[in-house]
């Protein structure tokens, strides 16, 4: 039969766009459907401009530092707008950019709303088209629960396009994203709460590294309160809002950001009429080679429940290319990805918790410790503290997880993680000369372990 396309994306975000520049490349007659925006969450409303935020927001904490070292400044304003504005205008520049990469690699690029109608047929609009390969790679979501009052709060989609900063936010979730913005509102100088409903913020990191994040971001300044809950938002007369959460206590603030998950973006896509296996939680069930319940139709990136990281769903729009138009069936490798948390100080983590590899491996886990203060807080007169943890299986010497708070922690890692990924041992790292004075040199200078499990 012949189709109009060898491959046909439904969502141009980063697992989409891969795939699809990667399929042209091979010379495959390749169209991706996007409502919205090029580029997706992560160009869009997540990893950079979030991240143009956390920059900004760690200019006043510099000015205070200075001090110490003889720099004496001051802070005159911040001006919201103008930082609104500069990251659109940035973000803008990428979805051109994107948009070039697209047609130059051949790829037609159709707006529009997508919705599959049989495994060979997707329609937009009034319009059909058919291709031999469907992927669907339409990402998540913010998810809000359903609280009295919820229509006057934002998540993290409209944070970025607030007419007005919010001098007192309160922030629910205890995620990366919760805790990112928490740090992002109390640099640029907002009263933030950040409230979450579990007894510790970062569920699923370390529980020592949760711990110290945790009492490193209240030192900062911002509130967190734990084991609550709002139960409704009320909207005054002066523009303001009035929380009430659960254990009685309430709280006045000018916004509410929601970031309590994200939830796969399906909706209208027409998969319950084909058959298509869905979990629970509305992810795609895929096998190893993104392929679902339907032959011809596949999936990836955050919509089939694997780590909802942009790298994750570029490796596997590399991985899905290969498997369909080279040949190679080698599956996606989930290990040893590397994560951060762009909050103040930054997290960084690779491999295994130590609640994990205690379940693995029982007895045979060495723990190795750093704790200090980072060199320039010597002299600035900050607080501020650092934390390492390297997890070592005990028998075979290999590194399981590496582990750290405190500044620049995402640009470490990277190395440490290319170190596990190719098996390095611990005396691989004890035997490496470090870089002094950092503080990365740590991870190479802890000799004796803490505590074995």
């Amino acid at each position: 039969m012949n189709y109009d396309y060898d491959l046909l994306v439904i969502g141009a975000g980063s697992g989409g766009v891969r795939a699809s520049r990667m399929a042209a490349a091979r010379g495959k007659k390749v169209a991706v459907i996007e409502s919205r925006y090029l580029g997706g969450t992560c160009v869009n409303v997540g990893c950079v401009p979030k991240k143009l935020f956390v920059y900004a927001s760690e200019y006043a904490s510099h000015l205070k530092e200075g001090a110490g070292f003889g720099v004496h400044a001051t802070l005159d304003q911040f001006s919201w707008p103008e930082l609104r504005d500069n990251k659109t205008n940035e973000i803008k520049r990428l979805n051109g950019i994107y948009d070039n990469m697209l047609k130059n690699a051949g790829v037609e690029i159709i707006n529009g709303t997508g919705s599959i109608i049989d495994p060979h047929t997707v329609a937009v609009s009034e319009q059909k088209l058919t291709a031999e390969r469907i992927l669907i790679a339409t990402g998540g979501w913010p998810f809000v629960p359903k609280v009295p009052g919820i229509e006057f709060a934002i998540t993290s989609n409209d944070v970025f396009y607030l007419d007005e900063f919010p001098q007192r936010i309160v922030i629910v979730g205890g995620g990366y994203i919760a805790v990112e913005f928490a740090g992002i509102f109390n640099g640029l100088g907002a009263e933030t709460t950040l409230t979450y409903r579990g007894e510790q913020i970062l569920r699923g990191f370390d529980s020592k590294v949760r711990e110290f994040a945790a009492n490193e971001i209240a030192k900062k300044g911002v509130r967190i309160s734990t084991g609550c809950d709002i139960e409704k938002i009320e909207k005054q007369a002066d523009g303001s809002l009035i929380c009430a959460f659960t254990n009685g206590e309430t709280i006045a603030c000018d916004a509410v950001m929601y970031a309590t998950g994200r939830r796969p973006m399906t909706d209208g896509l027409g998969l319950e009429a084909l058959g298509i296996a869905m979990r629970e939680d509305g992810t795609i069930i895929t096998d190893d080679h993104f392929k679902t319940t339907v032959d011809s139709i596949y999936a990836l990136g955050d919509v089939i429940g694997t780590p909802a990281l942009t790298p994750v769903a570029l490796a596997q729009g590399m991985t899905f290319v290969a498997q369909q138009f080279d040949g190679d069936a080698t599956p996606t490798d989930y290990n040893t990805i590397a994560t951060a948390v762009f909050c103040q100080p930054n997290i960084a983590t690779v491999g295994l918790t130590e609640e994990e590899a205690a379940c693995q491996f029982g007895g045979d886990v060495s723990v190795f410790e750093s704790e200090f203060r980072p060199m320039k807080h010597t002299m600035s007169g900050m607080s501020e503290r650092a934390y390492m943890k390297l997890l070592v299986q005990t028998s075979t010497d290999k590194i399981l997880g590496a582990h750290m708070v405190g500044v620049d922690a995402g640009e470490i890692m990277q190395g440490l993680a290319v170190a596990m990924k190719a098996g390095a041992t611990k005396v691989i790292l004890d035997s490496t000369i470090g870089i002094h004075p950092t503080a990365a040199e740590e991870f190479v200078t802890m000799r004796t372990p803490s505590r074995q499990l």
